[in-house]
């Protein structure tokens, strides 16, 4: 990316001539609708595409498109599909390739949720259900132990000891003081920043949040699932997990949207679906407020990263080169590798039914042992519930 012009100027001579709307929109899609297995599944497609396939863009380009992607908050690879779009026909080309890559998976997300949160399902669903959730802890746990290794190199740069202090200090807090988790990332970020600068802190911190999240909540449902969104979307440094432990004390606790055994279900539908990881908040929103809150809570929740791409794209060179926003994402990243470990333990608390912590202690050993994907272990459990569900064992509700 560095010294690339716009996307309306493409010089490099590897490069096909400009994609119509049309063919944008036909393979994003199709990366939309068979992207199972999260962000490296996204990253490999966006990169099969646009750097093997069509020659968009070249290796270089494309390695600086997700370095820039991840200094952003919210959900990367959903910024990476947004960025290439723009890279190949710019503005419109983000719009409407963004907008393929995210709506397959929120029709499957949005279909899933009315069979799982109907008012009476048939046992097997509500078997499947229990028996993915019961999965859920461990897949938080492999996706944060994912990330500890190139955190742990990047910290030799800076200072392992503080790096230790702020995976701790994110995982105590997404495992006790959900809401407050965006603060300590904040914070986290806040200090390490402070320290690159030799003791001069930012001028300006955080807003109240809790005045904020109190006149939101009198304002209605609908306002109510917007701001659930958009702290997803606009909050959700280092993936969808770090998010989860905020939407889940507002989903479960503060709203009452939803049981916590149907929020575990809402993780693991946005675990299995293809696209972004983030369409859990769909399920979110329609418990709270039907269809159309399941659409508004999408719409809300992506806003932030097609923003940060439309207005923000030409900058990323100036971006991934500040001192002041690499220092502060050296506090807030491995807070956030933290958070994704420590929102297993209100996952795992959930749990109703010894079974579910049979089922758990099975994808722990999928995962780690015998190295499955997310996708094959979620279905693993859901089939486990549904079989025991079939012959009579006692389902949460």
């Amino acid at each position: 990316m560095s010294s690339n012009p716009g996307p309306d100027e493409h010089s490099s001579s590897t490069k096909d001539s400009s994609p119509g709307l049309g063919t944008v929109v036909r393979e994003w899609g199709r990366i939309g609708c068979i992207g199972f297995g999260g962000p490296p599944t996204h990253i490999a497609l966006l990169r099969a595409l646009c750097v093997e396939k069509r020659k968009w863009l070249s290796e270089q380009e494309f390695e600086d498109a997700i370095a820039a992607c991840n200094l952003l908050p919210g959900p990367a690879s959903t910024q990476l599909a947004i960025f290439t779009a723009w890279r190949v026909r710019g503005r419109a080309g983000a719009l409407v390739g963004g907008a393929a890559f995210i709506v397959p998976g929120l029709i499957v997300i949005l279909a899933l949720a009315a069979l799982f949160l109907a008012g009476s399902p048939p046992a097997w669903v509500r078997g499947a259900g229990a028996g993915a959730g019961a999965a859920v802890a461990a897949v938080a746990v492999h996706a944060g132990v994912a990330l500890v290794p190139a955190g742990w190199r990047r910290a030799a740069t800076t200072s392992r000891v503080r790096w230790v202090l702020y995976v701790v200090a994110g995982g105590a807090a997404a495992a006790t003081v959900g809401p407050w988790l965006v603060l300590v990332l904040l914070g986290c970020g806040a200090v390490e920043l402070t320290v690159h600068r030799g003791g001069r802190g930012p001028a300006l911190l955080a807003a109240p949040a809790k005045s904020l999240a109190a006149g939101v909540a009198s304002a209605g449902v609908f306002l109510s699932v917007a701001w659930v969104a958009l702290k997803v979307g606009a909050l959700s440094y280092g993936g969808g997990f770090v998010i989860i432990p905020l939407m889940r004390t507002d989903a479960v606790d503060t709203y009452h949207w939803m049981t916590a055994g149907q929020f575990l279900n809402a993780v693991a539908l946005g675990q299995i679906t293809p696209g972004p990881v983030v369409q859990t908040v769909a399920v979110v929103g329609y418990a709270a407020a039907g269809l159309a809150g399941g659409v508004l809570a999408s719409l809300v929740a992506f806003t932030p990263s097609f923003a940060f791409i439309l207005f923000g794209a030409r900058h990323f060179d100036r971006l991934r080169g500040n001192p002041n926003v690499r220092a502060f994402l050296d506090g807030a990243g491995p807070a956030a590798v933290g958070a994704i470990l420590g929102s297993a333990v209100p996952l795992a608390l959930d749990l109703t039914a010894l079974w579910q912590y049979l089922v758990l202690a099975g994808a722990v050993v999928l995962l780690t042992v015998l190295r499955r994907g997310v996708v094959t272990t979620l279905l693993a459990a859901a089939a486990t519930g549904t079989v025991l569900a079939l012959i009579g064992v006692a389902v949460p509700a």
